[in-house]
């Protein structure tokens, strides 16, 4: 078993309730020295399958010999992930663009300075739970600076940034520049979502994550090997200019789609027209992202998500 269990609850704040706004974090520490591995979910707040994994991880880690130490940050974004919503509706901000934080500033700029504060700056790696919201589902890996471990969680498309490229990874203070800055080796992962069962995502990132902590020694046994992957240098996303029913008619998310394929199409709930033929933008991609079931979207909600096979790599 670990040498010990903590719960740590950091005040950064006081709410206008009363209430104290605190990270809740669970700090799992080994009996032989080694690196402190950080494992968050929720920063967006729509996004909870990684938030149920870390419940499912901590049952796991509990009864486990540890070398070094697991921080668990199940819910970055509390008051966001209590009303199912991507910001919290404090002050309607992404948090995962506030970085390095302000602790003058609004509530999503004093989390993202605690965060920075009693998380990032406490930790050697950081492996960073995202997925789909409760519409799409999602299925890649980032690779940022750590190749070994992201190819380690074991899935079959991996996206590479291009150095300038504005998105999740760049755009001025950013998590991720700030995590670069503090020299911890990050891993992105991008898992799940839809209204589907999330039971067979939740025990894929489950595996993925147990596999990266044996290959960075946290827990013993030998690693998996790595699956055949694609890494790829481009990703677009394609979000409908109709709303209505969003029917999707591509392959799943893993498998290859060629540009005369048909993402899905709109289609008006009250005149049953269609509004709209949604098709992949590459002349070879594979996909990402996609809505599993018919659902209502508006005007320029997430649709799709397709990689380019272009200058993809093994």
């Amino acid at each position: 078993m670990v040498k010990s269990i903590n719960v740590l609850r950091p005040k950064f704040t006081t709410m206008a309730d009363g209430n104290d706004a605190v990270l809740v974090m669970h700090e799992l520490v080994g009996e032989q020295d080694g690196p402190t591995i950080g494992i968050s979910a929720s920063i967006h707040g729509n996004e909870n399958t990684g938030s149920q994994v870390i419940l499912d991880l901590y049952r796991v880690l509990k009864d486990m010999p540890l070398k070094g130490r697991v921080l668990l940050l199940p819910v970055v974004n509390p008051y966001a992930f209590a009303v199912n919503h991507r910001f919290s509706t404090i002050d309607e901000l992404d948090l995962n663009r506030q970085f390095p934080g302000n602790p003058n500033g609004t509530y999503s700029q004093q989390l993202a300075h605690a965060l920075v504060r009693e998380f990032f700056q406490k930790i050697d790696v950081h492996i960073d739970l995202h997925s789909g919201t409760d519409r799409p589902t999602v299925d890649y890996v980032y690779i940022e600076n750590d190749e070994e471990l992201s190819r380690a969680f074991g899935s079959r498309v991996l996206y590479r940034p291009v150095q300038g490229k504005q998105g999740t990874t760049f755009a001025g203070t950013t998590k991720a520049v700030t995590i670069e800055t503090l020299g911890i080796s990050s891993v992105v992962i991008e898992l799940g979502g839809g209204i589907v069962d999330q039971g067979p995502y939740c025990k894929r990132t489950l595996d993925g994550i147990l596999n990266m902590l044996r290959v960075r020694g946290t827990i013993s046994g030998e690693a998996a090997p790595n699956p055949k992957q694609i890494v790829v240098t481009e990703l677009a996303g394609i979000r409908p200019v109709h709303g209505g029913w969003l029917e999707p008619l591509c392959p799943a998310n893993g498998e290859f789609i060629s540009g005369d394929q048909l993402l899905g199409r709109v289609v008006s709930p009250y005149t049953f027209e269609t509004l709209e033929e949604i098709r992949t933008p590459f002349r070879n991609g594979v996909m990402i992202m996609q809505h599993l079931t018919r659902n209502l979207v508006n005007a320029g909600d997430y649709g799709f998500m397709v990689g380019n096979m272009e200058g993809a790599s093994d």
